[in-house]
């Protein structure tokens, strides 16, 4: 097991990117990598809600962690403080013993030069996940999450 960390400075309110964090239909376009799409099965934003979400990758021939082309992970959010962090505890839906085991995620929100520093921290991830795979998985993730919030009209109201 390791962790990992990624941040990325976002040119959007504290309260935009949080509102991101805690939408079902944003997770969906924003916590994906680039080749892969979301869904979002079940999702209720609150301390110790639940969500379970899938990932498919496009390309026929990937590998998935849960199904032929899917990772699917189940978790909870376990805490949830308004504009500042979000600390979710999950697990891949596997049958392969070294992708198991909770995993815990803390997203932290610093208010920084007329934006938003997102630091995203990855814990308990398997060994057999690569930390590459991971950190550029969480850096495509952070970059579709700054599309949706940042810049002039686009402050996510939570209704996209």
């Amino acid at each position: 097991m390791y962790s990992t960390r990624v941040s990325q400075h976002i040119d959007a309110s504290r309260p935009a990117i949080y509102r991101a964090l805690l939408d079902a239909n944003a997770i969906a376009s924003w916590r994906v990598p680039a080749g892969m799409s979301a869904h979002v099965h079940e999702f209720d934003a609150r301390e110790d809600g639940a969500f379970r979400v899938s990932l498919t990758y496009d390309a026929p021939d990937a590998v998935g962690k849960s199904a032929t082309h899917t990772d699917t992970y189940h978790g909870r959010f376990l805490k949830l403080v308004p504009n500042e962090q979000v600390v979710e505890v999950f697990e891949f839906e596997t049958d392969d013993p070294a992708l198991r085991g909770t995993m815990t995620m803390t997203t932290t929100l610093t208010e920084a030069d007329g934006g938003t520093d997102v630091l995203i921290v990855h814990e308990g991830i398997p060994d057999v996940v690569p930390a590459a795979d991971n950190e550029t998985g969480t850096r495509m993730a952070l970059a579709n999450l700054a599309r949706i919030v940042e810049g002039p009209g686009k402050s996510f109201d939570g209704t996209r």
